[in-house]
């Protein structure tokens, strides 16, 4: 920012603090201009210099009352466009390390229900959910085959909520050794 620059945005800084609304649009017209240039003289034309001018001028809205006229804008101004513009950089560079930027989107695996229904061995299942005990398959059955809550089940079978729960989880273990799925932690 030239010295001319400088004093004609401290004037309109002043007339801004005062309630100019022209003054204030003024202002933030040429403090974007500068945030942008300042900011591609460091780093280059990258694609966030947009986001360090405005998180700049949203940081000079919330503090343009802390501004004083007796002193210089340009040291006040280049101190909030420097913070902003490190605070950008840190988190392009954290998106940057868990992102990856492409053009195209990934096309999912194109697996339809049918393909899928046919993996399943429904034979294989049914026979695993027989050999459970009764009670234990009594409410696998409501609770995945006929969709009903755990305290339906537990009402009608007269247990706790918990123990049905409980009955349930061991059955659901039961199931996996039986159709080879091993015994995992849920």
């Amino acid at each position: 920012m030239t010295l001319e620059q400088e004093q004609h945005a401290t004037a309109l800084m002043i007339r801004a603090q005062q309630g100019d609304r022209f003054a204030y649009a003024e202002l933030l017209t040429l403090l974007a201009a500068e945030a942008r240039r300042y900011a591609r003289n460091r780093v280059g034309d990258v694609p966030w210099l947009d986001d360090v001018a405005q998180e700049t001028l949203v940081t000079i809205h919330g503090a343009r009352q802390t501004y004083n006229p007796a002193r210089p804008l340009a040291p006040w101004f280049y101190a909030i466009l420097s913070s902003r513009m490190i605070d950008v950089l840190r988190r392009e560079r954290r998106v940057r390390a868990r992102e990856v930027l492409t053009d195209e989107l990934p096309e999912p695996e194109a697996v339809s229900l049918r393909e899928e229904r046919d993996r399943v061995d429904f034979g294989r299942v049914k026979a695993a959910l027989d050999a459970l005990p009764e009670r234990q398959r009594e409410i696998v059955s409501a609770l995945k085959l006929r969709d009903e809550s755990v305290k339906e089940v537990s009402a009608r079978m007269g247990m706790s909520p918990s123990a049905v729960k409980v009955t349930a989880h061991r059955a659901y273990q039961a199931l996996r050794r039986a159709l080879g799925g091993g015994d995992r932690e849920d």
